[in-house]
């Protein structure tokens, strides 16, 4: 590919209330090396949406009565650890691409430089495609801190929780499909259950804190048209699916709960740049969905955390320690 092919939309979008400008960078070079350049750009993104997706769903170990219920607002701030504001652009892996420098600073003589990632400084790395000798600017950092004041991705998320017969808790988390401007849309669908345990383990059932077992599911997608080459169908797509099975443990104490859980996420979450395209403008499509990449955020967690509640009126906060360190704070209305 010798012509402008268009890197693709990253955004990071929950419940309609925080999302991140569009890319729209121009890369240039061959379908291969673009690849490597968006994977390399958005993995910590796509991780830290999933490891975001698995956290407000609880805040108490103890299931509602029957028809007992709470509508709980959170949002979790997921650290970005250091490591992932860079990663590292080799020139001997590309086809037909050459770093050239990185904010101004030439590569080092063995062709190999740090670029930022989506949530790396705001510097601009410079590429040169040698066969036609010419230069093209990619895609700096958001520079988390810079912009919102900690070098964490802020994911929203809201609950509804309706207690059930038996120990069982069912909890919701739905958003129908939003127009987000004119040119994306979203929608979100989570279930999760939880289940008092204590009750079949004779010799502490009757111990004065709660005991449950929870797994939790949530989907989300976001569809965004590209306004690149008209009539093509040409979009991208950015969707995550994040699954956590925990076991819950509280003591209310007053008004004050305090809350764990120990268990293990499992998410995935997805980019693609979709719809036909025409890179050297001959009229003719050269390539039909050139981008497709995904980001899995697997692996062990453990929460600590407390709830104040005031009549019906919760406030909550927790901090998960996982390969995405996470706070979670929120507020609810609980009605047992």
């Amino acid at each position: 590919m010798r012509k402008i092919l268009v890197l693709f939309l990253v955004s990071t979008v929950s419940f309609g209330s925080w999302a991140q400008d569009g890319l729209n960078d121009l890369i240039k070079g061959s379908l291969s090396d673009a690849n490597k350049l968006v994977e390399g750009y958005t993995t910590p993104a796509l991780k830290a949406f999933g490891y975001g997706l698995n956290q407000g769903w609880y805040n108490t170990a103890k299931p509602h009565k029957t028809l007992g219920v709470d509508l709980t607002i959170s949002v979790s701030a997921v650290s970005i650890p250091n490591s992932d504001l860079f990663y590292k652009v080799d020139n001997s892996q590309f086809n037909d691409l050459q770093l050239v420098s990185v904010g101004g600073v030439p590569v080092s003589n063995n062709g190999t430089g740090d670029v930022p990632t989506i949530f790396g400084p705001d510097v601009t790395p410079v590429y040169r495609v040698p066969s036609t000798n010419t230069e093209f600017e990619g895609p700096g950092g958001i520079d988390l801190k810079k912009e919102i004041g900690i070098q964490s991705m802020p994911v929203p998320i809201a609950n509804l929780g309706i207690g059930l017969p038996k120990g069982f808790d069912l909890k919701f988390r739905f958003v129908p499909t939003l127009q987000l401007g004119d040119d994306a849309e979203f929608n979100l669908f989570g279930v999760g259950v939880m289940h008092d345990v204590k009750q079949y383990i004779p010799g502490i059932k009757n111990l004065p804190f709660d005991l449950s077992g929870f797994v939790g599911y949530t989907k989300m997608k976001m569809n965004v048209d590209l306004d690149v080459q008209s009539g093509n169908n040409q979009r991208a797509t950015f969707e995550s699916s994040a699954t956590t099975v925990q076991g819950l443990i509280s003591k209310k104490i007053s008004v004050l709960t305090f809350y764990g859980g120990v268990g293990y996420n499992i998410a995935n979450t997805k980019i693609a740049m979709l719809g036909d395209y025409d890179i050297d403008e001959d009229g003719y499509t050269d390539v039909t969905d050139p981008i497709s990449l995904k980001a899995d955020a697997n692996g062990l967690r453990t929460t600590v955390g407390m709830r104040l509640k005031l009549a019906v009126i919760t406030f909550h906060g927790d901090y998960t320690v996982q390969k995405y360190n996470t706070l979670t704070v929120g507020f609810g209305i609980n009605v047992r």
